[in-house]
């Protein structure tokens, strides 16, 4: 199995038979409360988004509190009512899956279905390897908070250890199992457009080998799992994504 990945991960080089796009924003945001609001730009005046978060609810270790994604940006109204302090999150989306389509239906016709299965695995991985190149570009010289610390200095054991700072979250996964707010980050980003991938009605990317979400650059901000959450929360999301609690239901049922 895997000479024959090798051997496909060549023709997919050399040949060309995929192409990577990606896209990604840096944005002033603040927290409000669970959400957190993107601005359009520093006046912090005109909200282009809100990011309904979900907190962990289940019980935890003592002296370890109950996340939120949201606990990793500044709030929006400092302690007495001072003014919001500056902050910012970062948005993306990466595919490594442009072109696979052909090659897809080539293995159709010739009934290659491992071949098949191969293919979507690897662009998978390149998918994840481009969403891995992009953060490190991102801390390295765009946003440059991890400038100094990083540059030249993280080997490759490093980076797969994840021994840098920030994370980039992706909807769908433990620490934000909202899928819903794709919609809005494809909104915000347009990735059709900039990168040629789509999302559906039922929120899942084409081509599949995409990775979307967001950059956190808190030094404390880290992975974790929002599991089980209670009727509360339930509602409370519902409230603030302005869904009905029977479409929210629907969204958070692996939750419940």
């Amino acid at each position: 199995m895997f000479a024959g990945a090798q051997a496909m991960l060549q023709q997919i080089v050399e040949e060309k038979w995929l192409t990577a796009n990606a896209v990604f924003g840096l944005f002033p945001a603040n927290s409000v409360g669970d959400d957190i609001e993107l601005y359009a730009d520093e006046s912090r005046a005109k909200v282009l988004m809100t990011w309904h978060g979900l907190r962990q609810q289940h019980e935890r270790p003592s002296g370890q509190p109950n996340l939120c994604l949201a606990d990793f940006i500044a709030p929006k109204v400092g302690a007495g009512g001072t003014a919001q302090p500056v902050d910012y999150l970062g948005a993306f989306a990466v595919t490594a899956g442009i072109g696979i389509e052909t090659r897809l239906a080539e293995f159709a016709v010739a009934h290659d279905d491992y071949r098949a299965i191969m293919l979507k695995s690897l662009a998978d991985r390149l998918a994840e390897a481009a969403a891995e190149w992009l953060h490190e570009r991102v801390r390295i010289d765009d946003w440059g908070y991890a400038r100094d610390s990083e540059h030249g200095k993280l080997t490759a054991d490093d980076l797969i250890a994840e021994k840098y700072q920030g994370i980039r979250p992706a909807p769908g996964y433990p620490a934000c199992p909202d899928h819903t707010v794709k919609k809005a980050l494809f909104d915000l980003l347009d990735p059709h457009a900039q990168a040629g991938i789509d999302l559906t009605e039922n929120f899942a990317m084409t081509p599949a080998a995409s990775v979307s979400g967001f950059y956190f650059a808190h030094p404390q901000a880290k992975y974790f799992a929002v599991t089980k959450i209670g009727r509360d929360q339930l509602e409370d999301w519902a409230r603030r994504t302005n869904y009905t609690t029977q479409e929210a239901e629907k969204w958070l049922a692996p939750l419940l």
